[in-house]
């Protein structure tokens, strides 16, 4: 998994607040749902170990179903894959494409770090 991409999410998702919960539920420096978190193994969203090795092993799921596509995969992250396939593409949700922008910009700053 790109460390650079796992970076920016977490920095989209949280802005490394490992205490970080959304009005939604989503928990975490991943910001995992519930019902997510527990499909993944992790047992407690609000644990940096549990929480990172959940979020990377979701959204390496989801690069593998949208052919290793990160815009997609991203906006699948923020918005469910559901709402990828429903619209053959990035949703036309204002946060979801914000966020995507902000997950590319993030992910290209932090692979110039290197």
């Amino acid at each position: 998994m790109d460390a650079a991409l796992v970076r920016a999410v977490i920095h989209a998702e949280s802005a490394f607040n490992s205490k970080a919960l959304s009005k939604k539920g989503a928990q975490g420096l991943m910001q995992l749902m519930p019902g997510t978190a527990k499909d993944l193994g992790v047992t407690n969203a609000f644990d940096i170990q549990q929480n990172i090795e959940g979020g990377v092993k979701y959204l390496a799921g989801l690069l593998k179903t949208f052919d290793g596509d990160i815009k997609l995969a991203t906006a699948a992250y923020n918005a469910g894959p559901g709402a990828v396939k429903r619209f053959k593409g990035i949703p036309p949700y204002a946060e979801t494409e914000v966020y995507v922008e902000r997950v590319g910009i993030l992910h290209q700053r932090y692979g110039q770090e290197g």
